[in-house]
């Protein structure tokens, strides 16, 4: 069994029984500690998802010891131009010791997921009152620009090819 958990800004594959090195945690060496950021879990072919992380799930873990990481050197330098500049660090690390994954709480994955059905939209009765070409100007602004011009050149209107939409919506109507 293992589980993917967050600790100190980092996610970590862990299983029981593993040493992890994280950043530096709060707390004494032998201090018991517990992460409920995890984020997957799986036993086997039993694989539980969080979205984003498992309620109820807990990693439990206890502290060894502090330490300090290997150390890096940042070495910077500019040709030509005398800049040389050396630097070390030394990460301040602690080593953690899985005792446990519980799952009390979680939930399992699933891959299939319920239809909803959709709601079909209810179109709104226009007014019996307006005049045939109050609808025919309104059918025609809701054409684009290259449908109004293929009604003009086929109604046989000259110019249609500079007009803009308004221009063409006076001359089909």
């Amino acid at each position: 069994m293992y589980a993917i958990v967050e600790i100190a800004g980092q996610q970590f594959k862990v299983a029981k029984d593993q040493k992890v090195y994280v950043n530096r945690l709060a707390g004494e060496e032998g201090d018991s500690v517990s992460f409920d950021k995890v984020l997957l879990t799986a036993d086997g072919d039993d694989i539980t998802l969080g979205a984003p992380a498992i309620d109820g799930a807990l990693v439990g873990a206890k502290i060894n010891r502090h330490l300090k990481g290997d150390k890096v050197i940042v070495f910077k330098k500019k040709r030509r131009k005398g800049y040389r500049v050396k630097n070390g660090h030394r990460q301040a690390l602690t080593e953690i010791l899985i005792e446990g994954i519980d799952l009390k709480g979680g939930k399992k994955a699933t891959s299939t997921k319920k239809a909803e059905p959709k709601k079909e939209e209810v179109k709104k009765e226009a007014p019996k009152n307006e005049t045939k070409t109050d609808k025919k100007s309104e059918d025609l602004s809701q054409n684009t620009v290259v449908e109004l011009r293929e009604m003009a050149k086929e109604k046989g209107v000259e110019g249609y090819s500079s007009m803009k939409k308004a221009e063409l919506i006076a001359a089909l109507s």
